[in-house]
C-alpha cells in the first residue's frame, strides 16, 4: 500500500506553531551594524514582568466598563531606523485591583543585535467587546525598555514610567535617533511598570530550536524541548533526543513530463525577457541554461529549521533504467507530441541515501524544496563580449513539500511515501516566493483520482534498520535501537539492488553549495533555450547580488545565523564584474580537474567545531602564593618539648640570639630599606627540628621511623639531606591524647644515632659576589613573596610522606642584624579516591588532601659585612651596560705591517702581527713559523714548537726507514685551532699560499670581533644592542647572520620598545628598520655611509640539562658536611656556548662580528610537583594557575592579562588556553611515558607579559613512572595478587615496602637476595577498608645503596560487601565513657570454626575479643565498645566476621548516633 499525503492532511499542530512563529525580520542596516561591531554570537536574555502600578484607573475605561481587562504587549524596536520587528508578544488579560495589575510573566529571547538602538516597546491596552462580538483594544500608554545600554549585558531591576499615546508615535521623523523619549513625550503621572532584565546563558543549548528576536513565555510550545515538571521549560532547557533516519529511493515527478515542464519553464523566462529587454541581433544569440537541479531537505519545528538544510544534487532518470525507474515511469503520461522516447528523462532522482535526525514530536516536519540553478551569458554592459564563456547564475525555488512523520502513529514497514509538491504564493517554511504556472496545471492530464500533480516519493526508515521491518516489531523499539546505534547506513533491499546504478547506498550525500562554488566549469549536461533578452541582466551588477526572482527579504519565520549575515553583507558589498559565474558544477561527478575538486570539497573539509569540554581529572593546585599558610600554632607542650631537646641557637655576629619573629603575624616588606641595608651579606639558615606523626588509616603509628628531605632554595642546587631518625625525648612524658613531636637526629654511617647534635641545619650564603648585577632586588622579592617547597620522604621505603611549604618572608631582616622564626607546618599528601576505576591512567578523579604530620622548622637570616674588594667588584659589575660598542680605530692604515708604529692607537687585544713564513727546502713547510702575537697568541708559541719537534722526530724515523718520498705533515693555524694536513713536498708552495690567506683572514676577523659575555638563566631573555657602523663611503645593505637560533634580532618595534623600557636603555628607537626576505640568511638593514645604528639582540633559551644526580634516596654526606652547599650548579642549567653574530656587506665580507659568550646561571624554582603515573603511557595533567595579582611582577602596572607557558623538554607538550576574565586557568601537560622506576624531571615556565621577558614562575615537575597493577577487591576481605621482580646486572639486597602496611602485606616481608638477572615472585595480600577507586604504592628498595629498584602503582577498585544485618545505637556526646553493646553470632557450620573480627573504624569501635572459636551451631556474643565523641552526628561502622583466610563470612552495619 502506498501512503499519500496532501497539504490539507498535514498536522494541525505544526500549522499552529508555524502561524504563531511568523515574524518580521530586523532591518538590514541594523544587522550590518552588529556585524561591524563583531556582535555575531547570540545571547540569551530573561525578562520578568512583575506588576504595573497606577495612581488611578484610566478615565476612558473606568467610564465605559468598570470591569475592563488589560493586556501587555511587547515588541522589538530599532530606535535608529524607526522599525518594529520580531513578533508581538501578548500577555494574558489581567484586571486592575487597588490600582495595581500583577502579571508575573517571564519572557525569554536570544539575539545577536546587542546594540544600544535595540529596545523593547511595552504597550498597555484595554480589552473590550464590541456590539458585533469582536474584540476591541484601546491603548492606555506605553514605555520603552533599553536592552543593551552601551553594549553591556542586560542586568538589574527596572522601573519604567508609562508615556501617553500610542507606540506609533515612535515612527515620527522628529523622534529619530532620540535616546531619551521622556524629554519629548509626556509621562503618565505615578504610573510605572516594574520588571527585571538579566542574561540567561542556559538558552544557549536550545537556540537552534528558536529563531532570534522572538519573545516567548515560559508556557510556549517549542517542539524539541522537553516539558518541565515545574512548568518553565526554558529556565533549564532539556532537549529531546535526536533519532537518526534514512531517506532512500527518492524520486520527483513533474507534470506533464520532466522535459515538457523544463521546456515550458524556459519559454516563460524567455518571454519575460522579451518583454523587459529590447531585442537586438546580439541578444538573439543568448541562451538560458538549466545548470543544476537541487533538493533541499531540512527538519523544521514550526519556528525554524533546527539544523541547516542539506542540499542534494538531483539527476534526470531515463525510463530505460532497470528496476524502480521503469515501474515509476509507467504511470507517467507522455507529452502531446509523443516525443518522450525510452531514453528521455521522465523524473528526477537521488543517487545516494540521505541521513537526517528527527525528534519524536508531532510538530516536527521534514521540508523538501526543489530548486533550479539557471545561468546565462553576460551581455555587453558588463564589458565582456557576447561570445564570452562567463555566465551569471541565479537560483529559483520551483516546488516544496513537507511531511510530519510523528503526527500520527508512525508505521515503519518500508512502505513508500508520496507527497504533493506545492507552488505559488502560499506561506511556506522557506519564506520564498515559489514558482507556479497555470499553464502547467491546466496541461496536466487527469487520472482516475483526479488531476495528476507533481509528486515526490521516498522511503523514510530508522537508520538502525538492517532488514525489512516486521509487522510485529514495535515502533518504539526501533526508535530506541536507532538512538543507541546512531547514524548507520541502511542495507539495500532486493529492489534497491535492481537499481544500483541509480541509487547507490555507498555514494556520499552531497554537501551544501555556496555561491562561491558556482565558479567552476560544469561537466553536467544542460538544457537550454534561445532568449532575446535577460530580465536579470540589469539586476545583477555582480555575482553576489540577488536576482529579481530571488527573495527580496529574509523569511519571516526563519532564524538568520550570524555567519550568514556576514556572508550576505560581504556579498552585497562585492561589485567586481570579473566575479561572474560561468557555470554550476556537479558535486558528484568525478571527471573534473584537480583544481576544481579541491575547490568543490572546501566545505567537506571544514574543521569541526570544538564543543565545551570539562576534563575528568581535577587540576593540581599550586601552593605558596595562592594557598593559605600551612603554618599552625604550636601548643605549649610541643614548644616545651622542642626547647628541651637542646637545639643550637641562631646568633648574630656578636654572639647574641637572633630576634624572634611571630610566624602567624603579617610581615611588612620595604624594598628600599632592604636594599640599603649596610650588612651586604646574608647567611640564611634552615633548622629542621622535629616531626610530629599523625594517625592515618592503613598506616601504623610508628611510621615513619627515618626520614629525609629534598628541597631547593632560590637558584642554589637541589638539596637531598641524609637520613634522620625520629626519637622521643626522655624528658617529656608522652600523652596518648596529644601526639608530641619526634626530635630529628642524624644517623652515622655505621647506623648509630648522633644524639650530640639534634636536628639538621642547612645554610646558604648570599652576598654581592654571589648575586649578579641588579639581582638583589629580585632576591628580596623572592624572599617576600615566595615559599620554599619541601618534600619529606621515608628513607627506608623511599615513599613520599608528604610535602609542605615554608614562607620565606620571615627571613627578611628589616635592618636588624639577625632574625629567626619558628614554623610548625602541616605535611600534606593527596589521596585519590573515586567511584570508578582508572581507565586512562589518570588517578585524579576525586583528590582529597590528607595531613600526614607536622614539620617543625626554624628559619633565620644572619647579616654580615664584606671586604672592600668584594664591594668594588660588585660596583664594577653593576656598571654593566646593555649596549655593545665595538672598539674604534682612530687612525687609518698607511700600509705595510698590520702592527706598524704608525697605528699604535689600534686595540692591542684585537690585532695580530703577520710575519713571513720561513720554509727550509730540505724539511718542507714543517718548520715554518707561526703567527706571532705577544698579547693574544703568545700561548701558541710553545704549542707550535712542540708540534715542530714531533714532526722532526717523525721525519727522522721515515728517513731511517727509507721512506724518502713519504708525505710530510704540517699544521696550519686556523684561529686558535691547529688543523693537520698531509701534503707532498711538491705542493708545499700551494699550501703555503693557502695558509697565508687563512691566517690573514682569521687575523682580520679577529680584529673586527667584539666579545660580549652574558649570564643567562632558563627562560629569561637577555637584551643587548650592538652598535653597527658602516665603515664605507657608500651605502650598504648589511645582512645579519646568527649561527644559533636562541639568539635573534628583534625586528618587532613594539617588542624592541618593551625591552628598552624594561632595561632602561637610552638609545633611539626606529620603526621598520629591518627588511625580512624569505630564504635569506637573516634580516637586512640599509646603512648610509659612515652611519651607526643600534641592532637589538635577544638571547633566550627554554632548554636545559635534565640530568639528575640520584634517582631517589637520601644522601650519605656526614653531618659535618651537611651545610656545605656549592655555589654553582653543574646540571639543570642552560648550556654554555659561544654564538657568532656576523654583519656581512653586500659582497659577503663581514664588516663587524659580535661574539656572544653565554655563561649559564642557575634559575629560581618557585614550585615543585611530584606526579605518579603508570609506565609507558602518556601523562595528561592540568595544573591550576595562581591568580593574576600573584603572577604579575611587583610594580608592573602595564602587565597584560595574557599567560603563556614554555617547557624545558621539547618532547613534552605544554599549553594553556585563554578563558573568560575571572575564570581559573590551567596549564595542560602531556608527558610521554618511561619504564619503571624512571623519574622524568622538567621545568615549566609561566610568562605573564606579552613578550616573555622573564618567567613569573618556574615549576619543577617530577614524574615518577611505575608499573601499574589493577586489583578488584571487596572491603574487609583479603585478596591476593602476584608481582614479578626481575634482577639486573648485580646482586642486590632487596626489601619491599607498601604505602599502607595495614592494608597491603608483601611477601617476603624481610630482606632477600635478588641475584643478577634473577626473578623473584612477590605475593601481595590486599585488604582495604574503604570502598571506591584508590591508589596505593609498593616499592622494591636496595637496602644497602638506598636506591629504588622497581615501583608499582596499585589501582584498587574496591566494592562494598553485601550486608547481613543492620543495627542502630545511640551514644551520648561528652559523656566520657562511651557505650558498650552486644551482638549475637551463630556458627552456621556443623564443624568448629575460628573467626576474626575487624572494623573499618577502629578508632570508634573496639571489640572485647578480636578472635573467637565456635563449635558447629554454637552462638557467641560479640562485645562492642564504642568510643566517646565530642560532637553530635552519626556514622556507619561496618563489622566484618572473617575466617582464618580473611574471607568475609558476615558483614554487619552499625549506625551510631551521637546525641
Amino acid at each position: 500500500m502506498v501512503k499519500t499525503e496532501d497539504f490539507s492532511s498535514m498536522a494541525d499542530t505544526w500549522r499552529d506553531v508555524f502561524e504563531r512563529g511568523r515574524l518580521i525580520p530586523p532591518p538590514g542596516q541594523m544587522v550590518r551594524q552588529a556585524v561591524d561591531s563583531h556582535l555575531t554570537q547570540s545571547r540569551g536574555v530573561q525578562l520578568t514582568i512583575n506588576r504595573l502600578t497606577a495612581a488611578h484607573r484610566p478615565k476612558e475605561t473606568s467610564e465605559a466598563e468598570p470591569d475592563a481587562t488589560y493586556q501587555l504587549r511587547v515588541t522589538f524596536f530599532d530606535r535608529n531606523h524607526q522599525y518594529f520587528f520580531g513578533r508581538t508578544w501578548k500577555s494574558s488579560p489581567q484586571k486592575m485591583k487597588n490600582n495595581k495589575m500583577t502579571f508575573n510573566e517571564i519572557l525569554y529571547f536570544h539575539t545577536s543585535l546587542r546594540l544600544p538602538s535595540n529596545v523593547l516597546v511595552l504597550e498597555l491596552v484595554a480589552l473590550s467587546t464590541r456590539s458585533d462580538g469582536s474584540e476591541q483594544a484601546l491603548g492606555q500608554g506605553f514605555t520603552v525598555l533599553d536592552l543593551f545600554p552601551n553594549k553591556t549585558e542586560p542586568q538589574g531591576d527596572r522601573r519604567l514610567n508609562l508615556l501617553h499615546g500610542s507606540p506609533r508615535v515612535l515612527l515620527h521623523p522628529l523622534l529619530k535617533d532620540i535616546v531619551d523619549y521622556s524629554d519629548h513625550l509626556k509621562a503618565i503621572n505615578e504610573t510605572h511598570l516594574e520588571c527585571v532584565l538579566k542574561g540567561h546563558p542556559a538558552l544557549a543549548s536550545m537556540m537552534h530550536l528558536l529563531p532570534e528576536n522572538v519573545l516567548v513565555s515560559s508556557s510556549e510550545n517549542i517542539p524539541g524541548l522537553a516539558p518541565s515538571p515545574r512548568g518553565d521549560a526554558l529556565l533549564k532547557p532539556m532537549l529531546l533526543k535526536m533519532l537518526p533516519f534514512t531517506l532512500s529511493r527518492l524520486t520527483i515527478s513533474l507534470q506533464p513530463s520532466l522535459e515538457a515542464f523544463e521546456s515550458q519553464l524556459l519559454q516563460l523566462i524567455n518571454a519575460d525577457c522579451q518583454n523587459t529587454q529590447q531585442s537586438s541581433q546580439e541578444s538573439s544569440l543568448k541562451t538560458v541554461v538549466i545548470q543544476e537541479r537541487r533538493l533541499h531537505v531540512g527538519v523544521h519545528n514550526g519556528w525554524c529549521f533546527i539544523d541547516t538544510p542539506q542540499i542534494m544534487v538531483l539527476e534526470p532518470l531515463c525510463s530505460g533504467v532497470k528496476g524502480r525507474v521503469d515501474s515509476v515511469s509507467k504511470h507517467n503520461t507522455q507529452t502531446k507530441d509523443g516525443s518522450a522516447g525510452s531514453l528521455a528523462p521522465q523524473m528526477l532522482g537521488l543517487r545516494s541515501n540521505l541521513e537526517i535526525r528527527l525528534i519524536n514530536h508531532q510538530a516536527i516536519a521534514v521540508v523538501f524544496q526543489l530548486e533550479y540553478v539557471f545561468s546565462a551569458p553576460i551581455v555587453r554592459e558588463t564589458m565582456l563580449s557576447a561570445t564570452s564563456t562567463s555566465r551569471a547564475a541565479f537560483l529559483q525555488c520551483l516546488r516544496w513539500a513537507m511531511l510530519c512523520p510523528f503526527h500520527e502513529q508512525p508505521n515503519w514497514k518500508g512502505e513508500e511515501t508520496q507527497l504533493v509538491l506545492q507552488g505559488g504564493s502560499k506561506p511556506n517554511p522557506l519564506g520564498l516566493m515559489v514558482y507556479n504556472s497555470a499553464t502547467t496545471e491546466s496541461a496536466a492530464p487527469l487520472s482516475t483520482s483526479g488531476t495528476v500533480q507533481d509528486m515526490i516519493k521516498f522511503r523514510l526508515s530508522p537508520s538502525s534498520e538492517k532488514t525489512t521491518s516486521s509487522p510485529k516489531t514495535s515502533v518504539r523499539t526501533k526508535l530506541d535501537n536507532g538512538s543507541r546505534q546512531g547514524r548507520s547506513s541502511s542495507s539495500p533491499t532486493q529492489s534497491q539492488n535492481d537499481i544500483h546504478e541509480v541509487f547507490s547506498p555507498e555514494s556520499p550525500w552531497g554537501p551544501k553549495l555556496s555561491l562561491s562554488q558556482l565558479t567552476a566549469t560544469s561537466h553536467y549536461p544542460t538544457m537550454s533555450n534561445s532568449s532575446s533578452g535577460l530580465p536579470w541582466q540589469q539586476s545583477l551588477p555582480s555575482l553576489h547580488q540577488p536576482s529579481l526572482t530571488a527573495p527580496v527579504q529574509w523569511p519571516s519565520h526563519a532564524a538568520r545565523s550570524p555567519s550568514l549575515c556576514v556572508q550576505r553583507h560581504a556579498q552585497n558589498t562585492h561589485t567586481e564584474a570579473g566575479s561572474f559565474v560561468s557555470s554550476v558544477p556537479h558535486l558528484e561527478m568525478d571527471i573534473q580537474p584537480e583544481r576544481d575538486k579541491t575547490h568543490l570539497l572546501k566545505h567537506e573539509e571544514d574543521q569541526l567545531q570544538e564543543l565545551p569540554f570539562t576534563p575528568v581529572h581535577a587540576p593540581v593546585i599550586t601552593v605558596g602564593v595562592t594557598t593559605p599558610s600551612l603554618s599552625t600554632v604550636s601548643s605549649r607542650s610541643s614548644l616545651a618539648h622542642l626547647y628541651s631537646a637542646g637545639f643550637p641557637n641562631i646568633v648574630d655576629l656578636r654572639g647574641q640570639v637572633a630576634e624572634v619573629l611571630d610566624a602567624t603575624e603579617p610581615v611588612p616588606f620595604d624594598p628600599h630599606r632592604e636594599e640599603m641595608d649596610p650588612l651586604r651579606e646574608n647567611l640564611l639558615v634552615f633548622q629542621f627540628l622535629a616531626f610530629t606523626r599523625m594517625p592515618v588509616v592503613g598506616i601504623g603509628p610508628e611510621w615513619p621511623a627515618n626520614i629525609y628531605f629534598t628541597f631547593q632554595f632560590y637558584r642554589f642546587p637541589p638539596v637531598t639531606s641524609q637520613q634522620l631518625r625520629l626519637l622521643y625525648s626522655d624528658k617529656v612524658q608522652q600523652k596518648a591524647s596529644e601526639p608530641l613531636p619526634c626530635v630529628l637526629t642524624s644517623i652515622n654511617n655505621d647506623g648509630s644515632v648522633n644524639s650530640d647534635s639534634p636536628g639538621l641545619q642547612v645554610q646558604f650564603r648570599v652576598d654581592d659576589s654571589f648575586l649578579k648585577p641588579g639581582e638583589k632586588h629580585w632576591f628580596l622579592r623572592y624572599l617576600a613573596l615566595h615559599t620554599m617547597h619541601v618534600d619529606i620522604w621515608d628513607s627506608e621505603s623511599l615513599l613520599l610522606i608528604g610535602s609542605t611549604a615554608i614562607e620565606l618572608k620571615y627571613m627578611l631582616r628589616h635592618g636588624k642584624m639577625a632574625v629567626q622564626a619558628l614554623h610548625e607546618l602541616e605535611v600534606l599528601t593527596t589521596d585519590y579516591v573515586g567511584e570508578e576505576t582508572l581507565q586512562t591512567g589518570d588517578a585524579s578523579n576525586n583528590p582529597s588532601t590528607i595531613v600526614r604530620g607536622r614539620l617543625h622548622v626554624r628559619t633565620g637570616n644572619i647579616g654580615g659585612s664584606q671586604a672592600n674588594l668584594s664591594r668594588r667588584t660588585t660596583d664594577r659589575l653593576q656598571s654593566h651596560s646593555h649596549i655593545i660598542i665595538p672598539h674604534e680605530v682612530t687612525g687609518g692604515f698607511p700600509g705595510g705591517s698590520l702592527s706598524t708604529r704608525n697605528i699604535l692607537q689600534l686595540n692591542v687585544k684585537n690585532t695580530a702581527q703577520a710575519e713571513r713564513l720561513q720554509v727550509q727546502e730540505e724539511r718542507g713547510p714543517a718548520d715554518r713559523g707561526g703567527i706571532n702575537n705577544s698579547t693574544s697568541f703568545s700561548w701558541e708559541k710553545s704549542k707550535l714548537e712542540s708540534v715542530h719537534r714531533k714532526l722532526q722526530c717523525m721525519a727522522a724515523v721515515h728517513q731511517k726507514e727509507g721512506k724518502k718520498d713519504a708525505y710530510k705533515t704540517t699544521h696550519v693555524m686556523d684561529g686558535t685551532k691547529a688543523i693537520p694536513l698531509t701534503i707532498q713536498p711538491s705542493s708545499s708552495i700551494f699550501f703555503e699560499d693557502i695558509s697565508k690567506a687563512e691566517s690573514i683572514s682569521n687575523m682580520l676577523c679577529h680584529a673586527i670581533t667584539t666579545p660580549h659575555q652574558l649570564f643567562a638563566s632558563l627562560g629569561s631573555a637577555e637584551y643587548m644592542e650592538f652598535v653597527l657602523k658602516n665603515p664605507f663611503n657608500s651605502p650598504q645593505t648589511v645582512t645579519i647572520h646568527i649561527n644559533d637560533p636562541e639568539l635573534s634580532v628583534i625586528t618587532n618595534t613594539k617588542e624592541w620598545q618593551y625591552f628598552k623600557e624594561l632595561t632602561k636603555t637610552p638609545s633611539l628607537l626606529e620603526e621598520d628598520m629591518f627588511h625580512l626576505e624569505e630564504g635569506a640568511l637573516g634580516p637586512k638593514i640599509y646603512l648610509r655611509p659612515k652611519e651607526s645604528v643600534h641592532i637589538p639582540l635577544k638571547y633566550q633559551s627554554f632548554l636545559c640539562d635534565h640530568n639528575m644526580s640520584r634517582t631517589q634516596g637520601p644522601s650519605f654526606l656526614p653531618p659535618s658536611k651537611s651545610s656545605n652547599v656549592a655555589k654553582k650548579i653543574v646540571s639543570n642549567m642552560v648550556a654554555a656556548k659561544t654564538i657568532k653574530v656576523s654583519f656581512k656587506a653586500e659582497n659577503g665580507d663581514p664588516i663587524a662580528i659580535c661574539q656572544v659568550i653565554v655563561e649559564p646561571s642557575p634559575h629560581v624554582v618557585d614550585q615543585t610537583f611530584r606526579l605518579y603515573h603508570p609506565e609507558l603511557t602518556f601523562l595528561k595533567k592540568a595544573i591550576r594557575l595562581p591568580p593574576w595579582h600573584a603572577l604579575t611582577a611587583v610594580g608592573d602596572t602595564n602587565a597584560e592579562a595574557k599567560i603563556s607557558v614554555r617547557c624545558s623538554d621539547p618532547n613534552i607538550i605544554c599549553q594553556t588556553r585563554m578563558l573568560a576574565p575571572g575564570e581559573p586557568q590551567d596549564v595542560h601537560l602531556k608527558v610521554p611515558g618511561s619504564p619503571s622506576p624512571n623519574i622524568k624531571m622538567f621545568f615549566v615556565m609561566v610568562f605573564t607579559d606579552k613578550w616573555m621577558a622573564a618567567p613569573s614562575q618556574i615549576w619543577q615537575i617530577y614524574v615518577h613512572f611505575m608499573e601499574r597493577v589493577d586489583v578488584s577487591c571487596i572491603t574487609g576481605q583479603q585478596s591476593c595478587q602476584s608481582l614479578v621482580l626481575r634482577g639486573r646486572q648485580a646482586a642486590r639486597k632487596v626489601k619491599c615496602f607498601s604505602s599502607h602496611p595495614q592494608e597491603i602485606e608483601v611477601k617476603p616481608g624481610g630482606v632477600f637476595m635478588l641475584p643478577p638477572a634473577g626473578v623473584q615472585e612477590l605475593q601481595l595480600k590486599v585488604q582495604p577498608w574503604r570502598a571506591g577507586s584508590r591508589i596505593l604504592y609498593v616499592n622494591a628498595v636496595d637496602v644497602e645503596q638506598k636506591q629504588l629498584i622497581t615501583a608499582w602503582l596499585l589501582c584498587l577498585n574496591v566494592h562494598r560487601p553485601v550486608l547481613s544485618k543492620a543495627f542502630e545505637v545511640c551514644v551520648p556526646v561528652s559523656s566520657g565513657r562511651g557505650s558498650s553493646k552486644k551482638i549475637t553470632y551463630v556458627n552456621p557450620y556443623t564443624s568448629s570454626r575460628t573467626y576474626l573480627l575487624h572494623s573499618d573504624h577502629p578508632d570508634l569501635l573496639q571489640f572485647k575479643e578480636d578472635k573467637f572459636q565456635l563449635d558447629g551451631g554454637e552462638s557467641y556474643t560479640i562485645g562492642l565498645r564504642f568510643a566517646p565523641s565530642q560532637s553530635a552526628g552519626s556514622v556507619e561502622i561496618l563489622v566484618y566476621v572473617n575466617n582464618l583466610e580473611e574471607k568475609t563470612e558476615e558483614t554487619f552495619c552499625v549506625k551510631v548516633n551521637y546525641f
